[in-house]
């Protein structure tokens, strides 16, 4: 429940932050961001919410946030999580996807997750970047499939820099405005409903193929 309060309240929670950590807190906010993007067992962690409060608290008078720190800082630990995602994916994925007749680390998953790559992959990395838990696994995937390195650094480069410069300049210009300063908790809940339903509706919709008859 603690954790879901902080996640609903940022905004209150990001100023303490702050007054703890002073300068430090590039740090820790650069540290949230590249283990959201680029630890398997963190997705958990706020991104699209935390980016959006930080850019309305940069815009704040009493904030001692600088949004240009922001944008470059988060920029970075978006783009390095997501190559270290991948580089992760690429050398545990040979070693455990070997079996042929394991349910989760079947070598056919393995190809089939290439071939995906190959096929959709700038697409993927891109779009996941907006997807909270989906933008966690995708790089790692994507280095299972051993998607080429060079065009999966160019999607990610430009997912990074879409994704963090976007909620942060949302944040900054539209988290003052005093109806979504009140309402700030109802904001975070709606960009994180919002932001999960792609993933429900491609559930939905797997479901619905698997349950159709052959």
């Amino acid at each position: 429940m603690q954790f879901i309060d902080v996640i609903l309240h940022l905004d209150q929670h990001l100023n303490q932050w702050v007054a703890f950590c002073g300068p430090w807190i590039y740090l820790v906010l650069f540290l949230i961001v590249f283990c959201e993007t680029g630890v398997v067992v963190t997705p958990f962690l706020p991104g699209d919410s935390l980016l959006f409060a930080l850019g309305a608290l940069a815009a704040s008078e009493s904030s001692v946030l600088s949004l240009p720190v922001l944008l470059i800082a988060l920029g970075v630990a978006a783009i390095l999580g997501d190559a270290v995602n991948y580089a992760i994916g690429r050398f545990i994925g040979p070693k455990i996807f070997q079996r042929e007749d394991s349910f989760w680390m079947n070598k056919k998953h393995l190809l089939r997750a290439q071939a995906f790559y190959e096929k959709h992959g700038g697409k993927t990395i891109i779009l996941a970047r907006f997807m909270p838990i989906v933008r966690t696994f995708a790089p790692f995937v994507a280095g299972i499939g051993k998607m080429n390195y060079g065009r999966f650094a160019m999607y990610n480069v430009t997912g990074g820099v879409i994704w963090v410069f976007s909620f942060l300049l949302a944040g900054y210009f539209f988290g003052n405005i005093p109806t979504i300063k009140t309402n700030f908790h109802i904001v975070i809940l709606a960009i994180i409903v919002i932001s999960v339903l792609p993933i429900v509706f491609e559930f939905i919709k797997a479901r619905r193929l698997s349950s159709k008859p052959m």
